[in-house]
């Protein structure tokens, strides 16, 4: 009897739950996604998207629609007081070591940048030249913990880096071909250690 009776209370409790979950599912409606408004392209409509090699190029990431568009310093103007590589992008090491640009540490601009001088080669190339990383320019600007160890683990041999894993915007390739010089058209750039089976063909 005592068993029969655990039996029932499981029978009802089942039929209230699936009752409720019907009550509740009834109240759901189809969701709908509005079509986002489409944005005039007021300058050269029927030109190509830029490249990562054009860099912030033709204000294209302005709204024209903003009530302070015309305050804004335009993408070129910014450009203009910019040294550049030799490709005609953006060379920002040069900007940061010429004073060009100088980016604070924290809000206030009082904390001091900790710079690694620490170069650490890269082996792993084939018959490219190896790859020297060097921490020194890019703790100029950046701290250790935008790196490490999200993107990079602080050991040797512990990152498999790959020409292909960059371009699709893994290790290195999360700044560079993005904000930082375009790797593929920059090889000397990375691959500046010759060792005997190298050919340096650019």
């Amino acid at each position: 009897m005592h068993r029969l009776r655990h039996i029932l209370v499981l029978f009802i409790a089942c039929l209230l739950v699936v009752t409720m979950q019907k009550g509740a599912y009834s109240q759901l409606r189809k969701a709908t996604v509005e079509p986002a408004a489409s944005i005039q392209q007021t300058e050269h409509p029927n030109e190509a998207p830029a490249t990562a090699d054009e860099g912030a190029d033709q204000n294209r990431f302005y709204d024209p629609r903003n009530p302070d568009h015309g305050t804004l310093q335009k993408a070129e103007e910014m450009r203009a007081a910019l040294p550049l590589d030799k490709r005609g992008a953006i060379d920002w090491m040069k900007a940061l070591r010429t004073g060009a640009i100088k980016p604070r540490n924290d809000l206030s601009g009082n904390k001091r940048q900790e710079v690694l001088n620490l170069d650490v080669i890269l082996k792993n190339t084939k018959e490219m030249p190896y790859v020297r990383f060097p921490h020194n320019s890019h703790t100029e600007w950046l701290a250790c913990s935008n790196c490490h160890d999200s993107l990079f683990i602080p050991k040797a041999g512990a990152n498999e880096i790959t020409m292909e894993k960059i371009f699709r915007g893994q290790y290195c390739g999360v700044c560079h071909d993005r904000v930082a010089f375009v790797t593929h058209n920059s090889c000397e750039r990375c691959h500046s250690v010759p060792h005997a089976n190298s050919k340096q063909w650019w």
